[in-house]
């Protein structure tokens, strides 16, 4: 049998990566643990089988596995994520994965705007840090339509969600929501880790919001995201919610957060709509139907203002907070519209179905298998993808 000449401590790194123990790892191949600590200890050599099952099972490219030492890997746009008022610098394998397929997304679909034409979208970097949030909430609102409008249209707050996810990608943002790596639904994404991620670009601007994330939570990481779009600042962030706006490390996020709450549910308004004659929870309840947010949104905009003190926020937080995501449901073309953006799946399928690129191409992508796109599109006019 031929052997690998893998690097021992690469070995041992891409293991330690995937967060997985010896006898994980052993049991995955069909092999003793004893095999798996003595490659990573260099006094044995998996064969060339084992060794492209180790990377397949690690995750990793199968060329890591015979690097000198063990790669510096970042994440592709700037890290705005922090813990314990520290940068995090050891990104997961999910987390650098779903970066790089949301920039191969946004790479595709910029040539796809620019051959047809597009010119730059006027709000993307609009506005800086330096920018008073009310102005860039009051433009935000005005763009994407956030209004009494919306609001009567929504059928609940989950349905605002959505709504206002389909008023951005008509703005053409591409909002891309997902709980897993690609369509792995063994590889969720760790809302620990992060909550979403912005790409910004002045033709193929895109949003990525954690779905495993609770989604009440989401209504507000999407206005944040999209923030950033207006302020023209690309990063991976994780604000803590537990905390007030002016709270938050990353100043980016800090000023996110506040543009983000005055797009959902404006100061003044809310202000005159409180009752101190009501408690908390029916205070909640009216101002969540009246914003068509969660009750979760309300509650940051009641603490953030001093109406709620800290003692009844973290009272309150935990009950609201717990209801988690984690996808759009069973419906799989629904799924792929959502994880993927209506906007980027469509024009896809449209390119594949006109031969501009090819259906392995657009599966790539789309992270389907290559035999569903022949049939995909069709599929999804004929079940109505507005109610994606």
């Amino acid at each position: 049998m031929t052997e690998a000449y893998v690097t021992a401590k690469v070995v041992t790194w891409a293991r330690e990566r995937a967060k997985l123990s010896v006898e994980q790892v052993a049991t995955g191949l069909g092999v003793t643990p004893e095999k798996v600590v003595a490659w990573e200890a260099g006094d044995a050599r998996p064969t060339l089988r084992q060794a492209e099952g180790m990377a397949q099972r690690l995750r990793v490219p199968f060329g890591y596995l015979f690097l000198s030492s063990p790669p510096k890997e970042e994440i592709p746009l700037p890290d705005l994520r922090t813990i314990a008022n520290r940068p995090i610098t050891d990104p997961s394998p999910e987390l650098i994965e779903v970066t790089q397929d949301a920039l191969r997304k946004q790479d595709w679909y910029r040539q796809y705007r620019v051959a047809e034409g597009a010119e730059p979208l006027h709000f993307v970097g609009r506005f800086s840090i330096d920018s008073g949030a009310d102005q860039i909430a009051e433009n935000m609102r005005r763009t994407l339509a956030v209004n009494d409008d919306l609001r009567h249209v929504a059928r609940d707050w989950e349905d605002f969600l959505t709504l206002l996810a389909r008023n951005a990608e008509g703005t053409g943002i591409l909002v891309l929501r997902s709980g897993v790596v690609g369509n792995n639904t063994h590889r969720p994404l760790d809302v620990q880790e992060f909550r979403g991620f912005a790409l910004s670009d002045a033709i193929a601007p895109i949003v990525f919001i954690n779905a495993q994330d609770s989604k009440a939570a989401q209504i507000f990481t999407l206005a944040h995201e999209l923030a950033h779009i207006w302020i023209g600042q690309s990063g991976v962030s994780n604000p803590n919610y537990k905390v007030r706006a002016g709270q938050q490390v990353s100043p980016i996020d800090r000023f996110c957060d506040q543009v983000a709450a005055e797009v959902l549910v404006p100061l003044r308004d809310f202000m005159g709509r409180w009752s101190e004659q009501e408690d908390i929870d029916n205070n909640l309840r009216r101002l969540a139907r009246r914003y068509q947010v969660s009750e979760l949104v309300i509650l940051r905009r009641a603490f953030e203002t001093g109406i709620v003190d800290e003692w009844k926020y973290e009272q309150h937080f935990d009950p609201l907070a717990t209801r988690k995501g984690g996808g759009e449901g069973g419906n799989y073309y629904r799924n792929v519209l959502v994880r993927n953006s209506r906007t980027f799946t469509l024009s896809l399928l449209a390119a594949a179905t006109g031969h501009r690129v090819s259906y392995r191409d657009a599966a790539t992508l789309l992270n389907v298998s290559m035999a569903s796109v022949p049939g995909l599109y069709d599929k999804l006019i004929a079940i109505g993808v507005g109610g994606a």
